[in-house]
């Protein structure tokens, strides 16, 4: 596998805003926790949309499955709180600042679909059933009151399939381009999407030792399932893994940790590897000319802070 030399952290200024879209509480600290530390680690502000509570999300361990959908129900309040938890693990430390994290269209607006053909697909206050233009219409607003100079967004397949993420991508270029042509607008000058590349998923995998007893060690599985050659954007997180893995340990009822191992494991328990960088492919470069050399290692390359 061929991949671009790393840097430790975007060199951008302070002025700089990032805003990230995210589909359930845990996208953001799975796909971007090291991009969104680094961030704030340079100053840059950070805004996290999550689409939904999670409602449908299984459950890990016995002491809390009441809350399931099937059952109580009230997963999403208790996912919400560990989304509070989890953006504030990835905080820099000796920031005065913080992550800023919303629910778009507010708390409940709408519900996760869960997987294709659910009984969670076909609530009526499910994400996938939300007409698009109330859903983009709801994040332009928050485009252009939040101006980022780069937003990031799941690739057309929704980095596994999730009718969530896939509509999260749909949701996100229309928001992109609603906040553009409004008056007073503002045209996002770079859009990404958030990827998991195959090959570095796979060989980081391969290189987990000590499995947890239960576990499964299989390197061809889990999320890394991108085509390496497409990606654009490659940003070392290795000085913030041990925030990402204290957001991921946050998010308890979805993920488990293996710290001294650096993995974790979802309800399929499967073991993955808390990457040493994150991938991105940049899908949208709205009037500012993209340095090549320098994109490839900071979202921001070149980018000004109006």
């Amino acid at each position: 596998m061929t991949s671009a030399p790393m840097t430790s952290a975007p060199t951008s200024s302070a002025a700089h805003r990032l805003m990230l879209v995210h589909a359930h509480p845990d996208d953001e600290t799975l796909i971007t926790g090291g991009t969104i530390a680094a961030a704030r680690d340079a100053g840059i502000e950070v805004l996290v949309v999550t689409c939904t509570l999670g409602e449908e999300g299984e459950i890990i361990g016995d002491e809390i499955a009441g809350l399931a959908a099937q059952h109580a129900d009230q997963l999403g309040g208790y996912r919400y709180w560990e989304l509070q938890r989890a953006l504030s693990a990835l905080e820099a430390p000796e920031s005065r600042g913080r992550v800023r994290g919303v629910l778009l269209g507010g708390a409940g607006r709408w519900r996760d679909s869960g997987m294709a053909g659910t009984d969670g697909s076909r609530n009526p206050r499910a994400f996938i059933n939300a007409p698009l233009v109330d859903t983009a219409s709801e994040l332009a607003a928050l485009i252009q009151d939040f101006r980022p100079h780069v937003l990031t967004t799941y690739d057309p397949n929704g980095t596994y399939g999730h009718p969530d993420h896939i509509r999260v991508h749909e949701v996100t270029h229309r928001a992109v381009e609603l906040a553009a042509g409004a008056p007073s607008g503002w045209n996002v000058p770079r859009l990404f999407w958030s990827v998991i590349g195959h090959g570095a998923f796979e060989e980081q995998a391969a290189r987990l030792t000590g499995v947890p007893e239960g576990w499964l060690h299989d390197p061809a599985s889990g999320l890394g399932l991108f085509p390496d050659e497409k990606i654009t954007t490659r940003i070392d997180v290795r000085a913030q893994r041990d925030r990402k893995a204290a957001a991921l340990r946050c998010h308890a009822t979805q993920i488990m940790i293996d710290l001294p191992n650096r993995a974790f494991a979802l309800s399929n328990r499967v073991a993955q590897p808390i990457m040493d960088e994150e991938h991105f492919v940049l899908a949208r470069a709205a009037g500012h000319p993209v340095p090549d050399e320098r994109v490839a290692h900071d979202l921001f390359a070149g980018l000004g802070t109006t």
